[in-house]
């Protein structure tokens, strides 16, 4: 199943993070370049860099010269993630290249690789709403509202990875079919964005 195996990627990419806790760290990827697995460790270690980069910034009394430099590398960080969604979109477009749709087969509004992007996500509210659930210093009261929270998130990943696996057997079936965009942002590029572009003249 390509849930289960993402989410055990992903698993592995956040514990990896937090034995150093250190948003500078250099990733260490287990997984071989050719492999499926290096994407998925990929993507969640960038995910799991940003997460931190959000708590980060969000310190009141944070510099706001520090702030400005967080926040062009939150940029960059997104474009890093988008771009990797679209890696991981090219791997199932070439793995479900040989299916010929159905008549009839219809497109899914979302694409595998965004529907894996989202469980990323949901790794990592599972693994910090964990963390407040069982935090010793919390009231009782904290850690039994999050513990709530937590068994939202955790019913919230069984039919995640349920709709990822219909997905994808749909695909691999014929019934749907893949159509990727790229997502074209505009923000980042100097040709795009006015104020960027305004400032080149």
């Amino acid at each position: 199943m390509f849930s289960k195996l993402a989410y055990s990627v992903f698993e592995q990419s956040i514990k990896d993070y937090h034995q150093f806790d250190n948003v500078d760290q250099p990733i260490n990827n287990p997984y071989p370049k050719d492999k499926f697995e290096h994407l998925l460790y990929l993507k969640n270690w960038i995910d799991t860099v940003q997460w931190h980069f959000e708590d980060i910034i969000r310190d009141p009394q944070i510099d706001p010269v520090a702030a400005l430099t967080l926040k062009r590398r939150i940029d960059a960080s997104n474009q890093e993630r988008t771009d990797m969604v679209e890696y991981i979109d090219s791997y199932f477009l070439q793995k479900y290249s040989h299916v010929k749709a159905k008549d009839g087969a219809k497109i899914n509004s979302e694409s595998p690789a965004w529907a894996f992007d989202r469980l990323s996500i949901l790794a990592l509210k599972i693994y910090h709403m964990h963390e407040e659930a069982t935090r010793a210093e919390a009231s009782q009261e904290h850690r039994d509202k999050c513990q709530e929270k937590l068994n939202v998130l955790l019913e919230q990943r069984t039919d995640l990875s349920t709709a990822i696996e219909e997905l994808l057997t749909d695909i691999e079936n014929g019934d749907k079919f893949m159509k990727v965009y790229k997502q074209m942002k505009m923000y980042n590029d100097d040709e795009l964005n006015p104020v960027l572009y305004q400032n080149k003249k």
